[in-house]
């Protein structure tokens, strides 16, 4: 006999865990970056727009997808799809998404592996020694991304972590670790960005991200708004319909969408606030990879007062924002494992933990350590090493047309009146912001991430 499913405890349950799924390195460093590089307000207000008008609505079709059939992505489109046109050919697109969160989970746990370290040096002052030193961090960052040793041990470390979270359940595991966890992150992000009104980059930073000049508008500006505002809320891969399969029928789907939006709003605005002022009080150069966080920003912090301790709460804070998104991208595919396989909760997170752990050694020797799997590149020298390729592919070809085809299945496939009943149930039930949401997730939602996919294939962008 079936254990039973597992369920949020309530509606801040269920909220903390999706916006943990959510907030990751994408708001604490993507945004940023995309923001300073498309000159500030005026793309921080078409992102802003793009959040409510596309990705509001993915995430609502997620969630509905997740509660009416109770099940993880596979068996979601099974279930739901019976009867309806295309049949069993949909349940592929829950095993694109488990696929994704398999994927992205064998390296994202790579890098979440350099905060462990960083945090530990950063307490032992080690890391203020090495900071201090013209060169020395590039130098140290480098032979450490290229020990092999030391990334296959990041990543078991952080992979322990993940499956603790993963593996006492919903409520016990994954709800308590955020309920622990997004507090914790809210507070040091806040305790960040009010020291960093104390930086002379401030003012110039509060300008640039709040005082719009459209002028500056391209249309790749709004491309990438289009982009990140669809990445952001950890769309496309199966988390969120995975985490709406645990949430109780009297829950407000549209109330709990809206707030993990505004969550993870609020946290990569903050994350701005702070990145701008440290980026304007130094004059720093600014490059797209993450690698960053770990080379020029550690070097920029020990330059202010209380550096030490900037460090240390930068790393936590990394850290937390991490294990919240990998606990979520295991439970995709331990909850396929429960539900599709059989499997009982225990086993499904030792057995798959582990799997994506093997799988991720590729991804820890690619980058340096092992010469063959450095510079394998079936998607050109750009993308060279098994970890560039995985990333390019998860992020710009299988989560894109995950969400694209389940804005078309919510918005084409389901009917009008099994959707309308999900989103009735533990709100005011009003049919105007309904039929606003159809024609958002009918027309809108397919043709901003078709855009999406159409920029790929025809204008070379890249969404990493």
């Amino acid at each position: 006999m079936a254990a039973p499913r597992g369920q949020w405890s309530g509606k801040l349950g269920f909220i903390l865990a999706a916006a943990g799924s959510a907030v990751g390195l994408g708001n604490l460093w993507k945004f940023p970056y995309i923001t300073y590089e498309n000159h500030g307000g005026a793309f921080v207000l078409v992102y802003l727009c793009a959040v409510a008008l596309v990705g509001i609505p993915i995430m609502i079709a997620e969630i509905i997808l997740g509660r009416r059939s109770q099940l993880s992505p596979v068996g979601a489109f099974g279930k739901l799809a019976k009867g309806l046109p295309g049949g069993k050919a949909w349940q592929g697109l829950g095993f694109l998404g488990v696929s994704a969160g398999f994927v992205i989970l064998s390296y994202y746990s790579i890098v979440a592996g350099w905060t462990l370290r960083y945090t530990w040096m950063a307490l032992s002052g080690s890391l203020g020694r090495i900071a201090t030193q013209p060169g020395a961090l590039d130098a140290f960052f480098g032979n450490y991304v290229a020990d092999g040793g030391a990334q296959i041990l990041g990543n078991g470390l952080f992979m322990l972590l993940t499956v603790g979270g993963v593996y006492f359940g919903v409520k016990a595991g994954i709800e308590r670790v955020a309920r622990i966890l997004m507090p914790l992150l809210v507070m040091i992000l806040l305790a960040l960005a009010v020291y960093a009104t104390t930086t002379a980059g401030f003012p110039r930073a509060v300008a640039f991200l709040f005082r719009p000049n459209f002028s500056e508008l391209t249309n790749h500006s709004i491309l990438e708004a289009v982009g990140h505002a669809f990445f952001t809320l950890s769309l496309g891969m199966g988390a969120i319909l995975t985490y709406g399969s645990y949430m109780g029928k009297t829950e407000s789907i549209p109330m709990a969408g809206l707030a993990i939006a505004i969550i993870d709003t609020i946290i990569a605005i903050l994350a701005c606030i702070v990145m701008f002022s440290i980026i304007f009080t130094f004059d720093m150069g600014v490059s797209k990879s993450a690698g960053i966080l770990f080379t020029t920003i550690p070097a920029v912090f020990y330059q202010l007062a209380g550096g030490s301790w900037i460090a240390a709460s930068f790393y936590v804070l990394v850290a937390f924002a991490a294990l919240t998104s990998t606990i979520s991208l295991l439970e995709v595919v331990s909850s396929y494992a429960i539900d599709e396989l059989g499997w009982s909760r225990h086993q499904a997170t030792l057995t798959m933990g582990l799997a994506i752990f093997v799988f991720g050694i590729l991804n820890a020797l690619s980058l340096g350590a092992n010469a063959t799997l450095s510079g394998v590149a079936p998607l050109g020298k750009t993308h060279a090493g098994v970890f560039n390729t995985l990333d390019y592919l998860a992020s710009n070809w299988m989560l894109p047309v995950g969400g694209l085809f389940i804005a078309i299945f919510t918005g084409w496939v389901m009917s009008a009146r099994d959707t309308w009943d999900e989103i009735r149930r533990g709100s005011e039930g009003s049919r105007t912001l309904y039929d606003v949401w159809r024609v958002l997730i009918r027309f809108t939602a397919p043709i901003a991430v078709g855009a999406i996919i159409f920029s790929i294939i025809f204008l070379g962008m890249e969404y990493q």
